[in-house]
């Protein structure tokens, strides 16, 4: 049949007939399917090969589209807000009793945030405005509900997997999950934004949804941690909490850099449409491979270093201040770049006066 259909396409071409394109057709002809390219101009192809809305079904369908289109981010944010609410109900209830675990919990990002303001105040162009930020950030709190149940619910089946588990665990579980959904708190509201309009954008709101993913995580670990204690008797539950809040302290600047690089490269994205998926894969798997190495290392390096409290801090120090250089030379060549449109509209500038 193939050969067939390219003969009398070819015949209407020598006849000088123009091929109808249908309603809502701007493909070009490879793209359409071998009836329509032939019979498209002179039969109704209608639910055949060719489709517009004609039935009350079909005008149905097309307001069901529009409005999961236009409601679709809503609809996930309520979603993680429900899953949000049932499963930090207690832990809320905690905080209310026990206020001072809530400003250990801020403490603990406290290094994070201060990168998160590098980023934001180092940006070469119009600074992101604040409420865009803040939005940024509750969606990345909201979502990490996301990455509790995906988590929690994998977690039991590859600790069965001996040896390895835990490293398959980190690497197809937590890494990929906990990256995604802080790009999705980026692109369900601040990619859509106007003042997303440039590529080193991404890397600012990558940086403000892992802060809002720390915080929340670093609040959970140190309730945790404090309930374990006091549950066994302990009257040492607050000095815990601080002993956890202080670990996490070093942790919270990773989950930044991590999405700030994915983010950088959402931001790449955004003005390359044509490639728009492969770079968004690009940046996850960056982020996802870097966060997984760092979660595999903290957990085996205890018991290669017999629980050393200074190798664990020079791996987090070591870990985190190549990638802030990484994203420090990225950034840094994007400035470069963007310092140049200056120049070069101050010597066009020039150019025409001198010609005038």
């Amino acid at each position: 049949m193939p050969p067939a259909f390219g003969r009398e396409e070819r015949s209407l071409v020598v006849l000088g007939e123009t091929p109808y394109t249908g309603p809502h057709k701007s493909a070009g002809m490879a793209e359409r399917d071998p009836i329509e390219r032939v019979l498209g101009h002179r039969v109704d192809l209608y639910d055949v090969a060719e489709w517009d809305p004609r039935t009350g079904l079909d005008r149905f369908a097309v307001a069901v589209h529009g409005w999961i289109r236009a409601s679709g981010h809503q609809l996930l944010i309520a979603m993680a807000i429900l899953l949000f609410i049932g499963q930090l109900g207690l832990a809320g209830l905690i905080l209310v009793n026990r206020p001072a675990l809530g400003i250990l919990a801020l403490l603990s990002v406290v290094p994070a945030l201060a990168i998160v303001g590098y980023f934001w105040y180092g940006d070469p162009t119009r600074r992101e405005p604040l409420d865009n930020l803040a939005i940024t950030f509750v969606l990345a709190v909201v979502f990490a509900s996301f990455a509790l149940v995906v988590n929690s619910a994998f977690r039991i089946a590859f600790s069965f997997i001996p040896i390895v588990g835990m490293v398959l665990y980190f690497f197809l579980v937590v890494g990929p999950v906990e990256e995604i959904v802080k790009l999705l708190a980026v692109r369900s509201y601040a990619f859509d934004t106007e003042s997303f309009d440039a590529v080193i954008d991404g890397a600012v709101y990558g940086a403000v949804a892992g802060l809002g993913f720390a915080t929340i995580e670093n609040a959970v670990y140190i309730i945790q941690g404090y309930i374990q204690v006091a549950s066994s008797g302990g009257g040492m539950a607050l000095e815990g909490a601080l002993a956890t809040a202080a670990s996490r302290s070093f942790v919270g600047p990773g989950h930044v850099l991590y999405s700030a690089i994915a983010g950088y490269y959402l931001g790449l994205a955004k003005f390359n449409d044509d490639n728009f998926g492969p770079i968004v894969v690009k940046g996850l798997l960056i982020a996802i491979t870097l966060h997984a190495i760092y979660n595999t290392t903290v957990t085996y390096l205890p018991s290669i270093t017999g629980g050393s409290t200074l190798a664990f801090l020079g791996f987090v120090l070591m870990f985190d201040g190549l990638l802030a250089y990484f994203l420090y030379r990225k950034l840094s060549r994007y400035r470069e770049y963007y310092g140049r449109i200056g120049d070069e509209t101050a010597a066009v500038a020039a150019d025409a006066s001198a010609e005038e």
